[in-house]
């Protein structure tokens, strides 16, 4: 595997062509990355306290459903047209506030969606009987909105206070309940709450156990909803773990049992068979992933059990964790991910082995590049967090370095960055040439000019305060340069937990 995919050189990816995949490209950031953007984009809509545009750009795609947005329609006899999304609100601002959802931000958030978005498809109809619902998608885009300095009627807030009282009433219900639309109503909010980021609540944890509580006691057969759901709930149960050091709420999957989630009518001879919705090309990777998100709350236990001169039990889990993180890394080291039928790799670009062109090579090429930044930022994580090497060491600024240039391509190539924060961070934090630093903030530039989210900004302020600290520490041996979680420190100073997803 290392032989397919280490021995590539990162220069000889090659670069996208200047058409993007998306719609959604060019969002502008208040945070100063110290890089000028030049490129000119429509002033669709501006933020108030900055220099720069933003980008709403709404409309960009119809939405997959009829139900969803129907083509307005003529009256007969009066001669007048239904306003795009009237069947969700009669208020125009919160129209719009569904056509965001639609058109902008369920574009941000998924890998694939060749025949349909899966949050429109499967989502989005359950508002229909569900105030809760309705409520966290109204949070959620207004949200967005109002962190691109779009000025919206009703805030964010407001929304979401209604959707948690929603919510709690529905859990009142009990066995009464459409377990679906509980869950779906705390994934949203889930997503909610790691866009907003506030402060140092631990509120993404709470809903998590609660979204895991609804999975565990659910008799339903599973439906494409529910499957869906519980990806997002595996994605962020891990990202979660990852950011705020604690163990995943869930049990690990093993390994060949997670299968590519797609969208609703995919075609199965598609070239993006074996991407995940929600995952990319890193679903096999999720199982090493999820046991690698254990293993700082393990660390702990040990820390725990040897302070308080519990010898045996620390001596089980000291045996336990060395079993468990060499496993991981003897994993990491072998995987290679898996590539959809009859393309291959050469010279770090993805081919038809049939010589036949490939229609969405350059998103391919983006979500390959995705996967392997997480699995070079596993790496990262495994030596700095877990094993305590110091930043400089050799191991750890080969795979940083790695990790970054893969990010880079992610973004060069335009492909879906909704998972790419994660992987990015925890590259940048060890980043200490000018070269890797540079590589850092140019893909932190890419990922918020497209995501337009919170926790991107406040990850890129750590990033620069781990990077000034680092600098102050030219002795290696200094214990806090041996101390892979400075980015914790600066983050607790901070007053905020960043889950990076």
């Amino acid at each position: 595997m290392d032989a397919k995919f280490d021995a590539l050189s990162p220069m000889n990816f090659s670069t996208a062509s200047d058409n993007p995949l998306s719609p959604i490209d060019g969002i502008s950031t208040i945070y100063n990355y110290g890089i000028d953007n030049n490129e000119e984009h429509p002033n669709f809509l501006v933020r108030r306290d900055s220099s720069t545009s933003v980008i709403s750009q709404a409309r960009s795609l119809q939405p997959d459903l009829a139900m969803i947005a129907p083509c307005p329609v003529s009256s007969p006899t009066l001669e007048f047209v239904l306003p795009v999304f009237s069947e969700f609100s009669d208020r125009p601002n919160r129209r719009a506030l569904v056509d965001h959802f639609c058109n902008v931000l369920s574009h941000l958030i998924v890998f694939r969606e060749e025949s349909g978005n899966p949050f429109q498809q499967l989502v989005l109809p359950l508002s229909h009987r569900s105030s809760p619902i309705m409520n966290a998608i109204y949070a959620l885009a207004s949200a967005h909105m109002e962190y691109r300095g779009v000025e919206t009627a009703e805030k964010s807030l407001y929304f979401h206070n209604r959707a948690i009282q929603g919510l709690a009433r529905l859990i009142e219900q009990e066995g009464n309940v459409d377990k679906i639309e509980l869950l779906a109503a705390i994934m949203l909010l889930v997503y909610y709450e790691v866009l907003v980021q506030r402060g140092r609540s631990s509120i993404v944890d709470g809903h998590l156990k609660g979204a895991l509580t609804i999975m565990s006691s659910s008799q339903e057969e599973s439906s494409p909803a529910s499957l869906f759901l519980e990806r997002a709930f595996r994605f962020y149960d891990v990202i979660t773990a990852l950011s705020l050091g604690s163990a995943p709420l869930s049990t690990a999957p093993a390994a060949g049992c997670l299968i590519p989630f797609p969208p609703l009518d995919a075609p199965v001879t598609s070239s993006l068979s074996n991407v995940d919705t929600l995952l990319g090309m890193a679903t096999t990777l999720w199982p090493i992933m999820h046991r690698l998100s254990n293993l700082l709350s393990l660390k702990n236990d040990i820390g725990r059990a040897a302070r308080d001169n519990h010898s045996s039990k620390s001596a089980v889990l000291r045996m336990e964790f060395e079993t468990t993180s060499q496993a991981i890394e003897t994993a990491l080291t072998q995987w290679e991910p898996c590539l959809p039928p009859n393309i291959v790799v050469e010279d770090g670009v993805l081919r038809s082995s049939t010589g036949e062109e490939i229609p969405e090579r350059l998103q391919l090429q983006s979500i390959l590049h995705n996967a392997l930044a997480y699995r070079h930022s596993a790496f990262v994580y495994l030596y700095r967090t877990i094993y305590g090497y110091p930043a400089r060491r050799e191991v750890v600024q080969k795979h940083a370095h790695l990790a970054l240039i893969h990010c880079v391509e992610t973004v060069t190539h335009r492909g879906p960055m909704g998972a790419l924060l994660w992987p990015l961070f925890a590259a940048a934090c060890e980043a200490v040439s000018a070269e890797d630093r540079t590589l850092a903030q140019r893909a932190f530039v890419g990922i918020d000019q497209r995501q337009g989210m919170t926790n991107i900004g406040q990850a890129w302020k750590i990033v620069q305060e781990v990077w000034a600290r680092l600098d102050d520490m030219n002795d290696s041996d200094s214990p806090e340069i041996k101390d892979g979680d400075i980015w914790r420190k600066v983050s607790a100073e901070m007053g905020v937990n960043v889950v990076f997803g």
